[in-house]
């Protein structure tokens, strides 16, 4: 139980992620969530590196599709001048939301990689699916009402989970 809550891979942030290592690796699609992942929680629109980086994905023929808990008017806001399909109110970790995006995508789970920014929805969702997951840095500091919770639980998880020997990378 305790694996299913611990990442694949842990990067800094998605920058770190390169299409050309996704695409030796034979991945075909990315589901990533949006909030403190992607932008800031409470940034409305995508950064021109955010941008090129869905360019590069595209270019590499890897489709993106957001998944996120937060609701429809936040997530189409920010996706659709983007092009990226999105899907709201997913309810992660529960994985109805992560077979709808590989569904949607055409793809396997094997052909995806899931990047999110929490532990209990975005690892453990993806983990559950038996997807590759990436947790990465939150972007920002602060985060929405909901989440400030999941935050605490996840560090003193994380610093329980690190004091056993099972995380092998630095905070």
């Amino acid at each position: 139980m305790l694996n299913s809550l611990l990442p694949n891979e842990h990067v800094e942030n998605i920058y770190h992620i390169k299409p050309e290592v996704l695409k030796e690796r034979g991945v075909k699609g990315i589901i990533t969530d949006l909030d403190n992942t992607l932008v800031e929680w409470d940034r409305p629109d995508a950064t021109p590196e955010l941008l090129k980086w869905f360019r590069q994905m595209s270019d590499q023929g890897i489709m993106v599709t957001i998944v996120s808990n937060n609701n429809k008017t936040r997530v189409e806001k920010f996706a659709s001048p983007t092009e990226i399909p999105f899907i709201y109110e997913a309810k992660k970790p529960m994985t109805k939301a992560f077979r709808k995006a590989l569904k949607d995508m055409k793809i396997q789970a094997d052909d995806a990689v899931v990047i999110g920014d929490q532990i209990f929805t975005d690892v453990l969702g993806g983990n559950r699916m038996g997807l590759h997951t990436i947790l990465v840095v939150p972007v920002a500091n602060t985060d929405g009402v909901f989440t400030r919770f999941n935050r605490k639980m996840e560090s003193a998880f994380l610093s329980w989970m690190k004091r056993k020997g099972k995380i092998k990378w630095e905070e």
